[in-house]
């Protein structure tokens, strides 16, 4: 049997090594909280979550104001929410009304 020497690990293999722990460190770190990173995505999906929904009540909205609108046109008008906007709005009052300030 004979004797081997134990091989020594040369400084170019070192420097290999260590730039390669080095740029998967920073790859993996990039991965996770960079600007496309895995975090981002997460604020980005609760970003869009919170948009969605006040668009959903904005439509609702729309909705209502369009209803209003369509009630107080000159092809069909309510007259009871017109007494509520004239009330509201200029502060009218039957003679009949009680009024508490």
């Amino acid at each position: 049997m004979a004797y081997k020497k134990p091989q020594k690990i040369g400084l170019g293999n070192s420097l290999f090594f260590a730039m390669f722990i080095a740029l998967t460190g920073y790859f993996v770190f990039a991965a996770i909280q960079g600007d496309y990173g895995h975090f981002r995505r997460i604020q980005v999906e609760a970003e869009e979550k919170r948009l969605r929904e006040r668009l959903e009540a904005l439509h609702f909205k729309r909705v209502q104001l369009e209803n209003k609108t369509y009630r107080l046109s000159d092809g069909y008008l309510d007259l009871d929410l017109l007494d509520e906007r004239v009330r509201k709005v200029l502060g009218m009052a039957r003679v009949e009304d009680v009024i508490i300030r």
